[in-house]
């Protein structure tokens, strides 16, 4: 994992690794980025003393989370804190009027957008979109807000005649993953990469042949290990938003992207395709002409 190209990436590589790191390994990682003079300067025994463990442990976590050692994870923090979008992340407070909040909101998304950006695999991006246009059937699996998202994409490649099935409960899905072959594929939805039934019919999917890609804001999730294809949002936390909304937005944004690809692979049967959707549905309109 290299952290130069792009410094946007730094924040949310940590992020995806933090469900790996024990207690204390994530209490440090919080201590760093709680440090509001951070900087180049920091030495690895204040930092060390500071946290309340061993130069040697700081080392370790640095080297966890990717980095060459100490010096790096520095570099990288440093780099990443000083980024337009890194100020955009801002906690709602009791003392924050309408206007505070709206534009916390929108900040939080705007920056969920840029960071989801700075890590998206083109490669994998492009196999997923190659496998949408090739499978034969296209099932959708995601609960609760994850299903809405399902629903969101699978309406929205209907509309270039490209059909998809959305399986929202457990029961549906391990159905449908049942009935699978390796001209299916399977697109599973979980914001955490952690729901049990969402991963049990993916593997399940997987063990009948048909090709899964994972929709997640964690890359070393159990939803993630389970995928042919991975494509990861991110999003920071806050204990009154949560990763959620914003992680949304981005996985809304991915799936807005591989529908135009995908709809690009066969322009003018997307385009046939749209124009009879669209003409489906003008009665149904109050503004019809």
């Amino acid at each position: 994992m290299s952290f130069d190209s792009d410094p946007r990436a730094v924040g949310p590589r940590i992020r995806m690794m933090m469900p790996m790191l024990t207690p204390l390994e994530a209490k440090v990682v919080e201590t760093v980025f709680a440090l509001s003079d951070f900087s180049e300067e920091t030495a690895l025994k204040d930092l060390a003393d500071l946290a309340g463990v061993s130069e040697a442990m700081v080392v370790k976590i640095a080297k966890k989370l990717g980095f060459a050692g100490y010096r790096a994870f520095r570099k990288g923090v440093v780099r990443y804190n000083r980024l337009p979008t890194a100020e955009m992340h801002r906690e709602v407070s009791p003392q924050d009027t309408s206007r505070d909040i709206v534009e916390k909101v929108f900040r939080t998304s705007m920056q969920a957008l840029e960071e989801t950006l700075a890590i998206l695999d083109y490669e994998a991006f492009d196999r997923a979109a190659d496998l949408l246009v090739r499978a034969k059937h296209r099932d959708f699996y995601g609960l609760g807000g994850s299903a809405q998202i399902a629903r969101d994409a699978a309406h929205k490649f209907l509309r270039i005649g490209v059909r998809a099935s959305v399986c929202d409960d457990t029961h549906m899905m391990m159905m449908s993953a049942a009935l699978l072959d390796p001209r299916d594929a399977v697109v599973a939805f979980s914001h955490s990469g952690n729901s049990t039934s969402v991963i049990e019919a993916a593997q399940l999917a997987r063990r009948n042949g048909a090709r899964v890609i994972a929709i997640t804001n964690y890359g070393t999730s159990a939803l993630a290990k389970s995928a042919d294809i991975v494509l990861c949002s991110t999003a920071q936390g806050s204990p009154l938003m949560g990763e959620n909304a914003a992680a949304r937005i981005a996985q809304l944004n991915i799936l807005d992207a591989l529908f135009v690809v995908v709809a690009q692979r066969d322009y003018a049967s997307a385009e046939r395709n749209l124009d009879r959707t669209m003409s489906a549905v003008t009665s149904k309109r109050k503004d019809k002409t």
